[in-house]
């Protein structure tokens, strides 16, 4: 059951949350994750009773049996992490506000996210992907022509599904071959990319998109079927559509910019240089690209020499 808030509590929490989008800059789904392992953590802790001293009087003992019953229940290791880094931001925001001392998550360790090897295409399903969608768009339906330029575009750019939503007509300049992308946090960078996403995404600017311009469209780079900004939901059929429609393993948006991580790197493409495509604040992050190509690599090791 949701907990009911006192004023002091949802004050406190208030604050915290204009401290996130507002200082540290992050995206909305991200603050209401903060904020939902926050109640979650209070329904635990107090089922409802005098929440705000929960918050307040929690101990580290008290903020691991969470963690622990969380694990006992089967949360994933992802899960786990991510709703222990939650609790320690807000109490190490507390103790700066000088509103919670002293801080009972300071010591707080929870489960390292579980390191898996993203879903990666090979060349040639990326190349029979997209010609697949290429001959699809043949006819002029502008959805087809919108989805032959989606998925061009993710490949080419790595970019992630929300960011490809939220690109604009005037983000993409088709003279340079580049496009302006608004990341987490509201980082911009700007990401090249190659001539077929060049040609597809001039096919859709030239020919699809003004089948779909409406009296509600906005500047929007990509349409959905009435005229308004496509949503990230929209992108994700197109492109498990287009899987079915090339006859190949299914594969999501965000495995388009695995692949195309992963394909820099045995292209030659150093770690930095892709941090900056993908728009990742830590190069750890990008490290784990290294992994699938050593990933790889093994395989191909095990499968070709004599002696493996």
């Amino acid at each position: 059951m949701p907990i009911t808030q006192d004023v002091a509590t949802s004050e406190l929490l208030a604050r915290f949350e204009r401290h996130l989008v507002h200082q540290r800059g992050l995206a909305a789904n991200t603050v209401r994750a903060y904020l939902g392992d926050l109640a979650h953590l209070v329904n635990f802790s107090c089922g409802g009773d005098d929440v705000d001293q929960t918050l307040r009087s929690l101990s580290i003992a008290e903020l691991r049996a969470w963690l622990a019953a969380m694990s006992t229940d089967g949360l994933s290791r992802t899960t786990l992490a991510r709703r222990g880094a939650s609790v320690r931001a807000f109490y190490a925001w507390a103790e700066d506000a000088e509103e919670i001392t002293p801080n009972p998550a300071a010591r707080l360790a929870s489960a390292r996210p579980a390191s898996t090897i993203p879903t990666v295409m090979s060349p040639a399903d990326v190349i029979t992907l997209l010609h697949a969608a290429q001959t699809r768009a043949d006819d002029g339906n502008p959805l087809h022509l919108r989805d032959w330029a989606a998925a061009e575009m993710l490949y080419a750019t790595g970019m992630r599904v929300g960011e490809l939503a939220g690109t604009n007509v005037g983000d993409v300049d088709l003279d340079e071959h580049l496009v302006r992308v608004m990341g987490k946090g509201s980082k911009e960078r700007v990401v090249p990319f190659g001539v077929p996403a060049a040609l597809a995404a001039t096919a859709w600017l030239e020919s699809g998109r003004p089948q779909l311009v409406s009296d509600v469209t906005d500047s929007a780079f990509l349409l959905g079927r009435r005229g308004h900004r496509v949503d990230q939901r929209q992108i994700r059929e197109s492109i498990h559509q287009l899987c079915a429609f090339a006859e190949i393993g299914d594969i999501a948006p965000h495995g388009l910019r695995h692949t195309a991580a992963t394909h820099l790197l045995h292209g030659g493409s150093d770690l930095r240089s892709v941090q900056e495509v993908l728009g990742h604040a830590s190069l750890t992050t990008t490290q784990r690209y290294t992994h699938v190509s050593a990933e790889r690599l093994r395989a191909t090791y095990q499968l070709a020499h004599p002696r493996a």
